[in-house]
């Protein structure tokens, strides 16, 4: 019964909504000046008719199929494990998996196709994917001068995987950047780079003398600080992923049965640009990083 009044209210709000809405309008374009109020009522009535339009969409949907099986909220930092071959691997183990055969295989229709038949004057997706090379160089030349052809593929790699992970998520899969285990890893990579390139550029006692200077009392304070930097990279990195996570499950379990369209659209920041922000700073920290230690 609440269900067939609410849907009644749905259509009546829709239906006085559109009507006078349709009445301010008219109204507004006959008038020669349009006055603020009248503009407020026609905002209020267009504000009805969406809202009339939802309740309607949403309370027809439950009478169709039924309300859904309503879950208890949790949340684990912890990611499921399932069962493969006999072993228990995490779920996004199995995702980043499948990140990783995307991109081979992507990689290897471009070389099939656009890379093998590279011309000088670029044209077309060649042109996207010289500018995207040649950007990406530029970058990471600004940001550790001197290292821009040699770290340049392995960011943009790390880039595409990123947003891998977040395209992962629109289809309601856990991104394995809200996996500390995922996250740490690729902060120990950030790490082993940071000295490879100070030991490269400086040598091993040119690398003790950085970390001695400007008096060696602070060598051990930098040793302590150079090491919390796979930590605090990846719990950075996890904790605003899950905090997204975090931010979109509990917009579905407040919503209920009504988590139709809203969810779809707030997820366009939680999983689609923000995803994109946290790969842009995790580059630019591990540039930084990388330019400190051959400094």
């Amino acid at each position: 019964m609440k269900d067939i009044i609410l849907l009644c209210v749905g259509v009546a709000a829709l239906v006085l909504g559109v009507i006078f809405y349709g009445k301010f309008a008219a109204a507004l374009k006959a008038s020669d000046k349009p006055d603020k109020k009248s503009k407020r009522k026609k905002t209020l009535m267009l504000i009805l008719s969406v809202l009339g339009g939802y309740l309607l969409i949403c309370e027809a949907i439950m009478l169709i199929f039924g309300k859904p099986e309503s879950e208890k909220f949790t949340v684990s930092i912890w990611t499921d494990r399932v069962e493969l071959f006999g072993m228990s691997i995490s779920s996004t183990v199995i995702i980043t998996w499948c990140i990783m055969l995307a991109l081979i295989l992507i990689a290897v229709v471009l070389r099939l196709t656009v890379i093998r038949h590279m011309k000088d004057e670029p044209k077309g997706l060649q042109n996207v994917l010289e500018i995207a090379v040649e950007q990406l160089e530029k970058y990471t030349d600004s940001k550790a001068e001197g290292v821009g052809s040699t770290l340049a593929s392995y960011l943009f790699v790390l880039s595409l995987f990123m947003i891998g992970c977040a395209v992962a998520e629109l289809f309601g899969y856990r991104a394995p950047t809200s996996d500390i285990t995922m996250t740490f890893a690729m902060s120990l990579i950030t790490f082993a780079l940071i000295n490879y390139y100070g030991l490269k550029k400086k040598g091993v006692g040119g690398r003790i003398k950085s970390l001695a200077s400007p008096t060696p009392i602070v060598f051990p304070m930098k040793i302590v600080s150079d090491i919390a930097v796979p930590v605090s990279m990846a719990c950075r990195l996890f904790g605003n992923m899950l905090g997204g996570m975090i931010v979109m499950e509990l917009l579905y379990s407040a919503l209920g049965a009504f988590a139709i369209g809203i969810p779809s659209i707030i997820g366009l920041y939680f999983n689609v640009f923000h995803p994109l922000i946290q790969a842009f700073i995790f580059v630019t920290l591990t540039l930084t990083f990388i330019n400190e230690a051959i400094e």
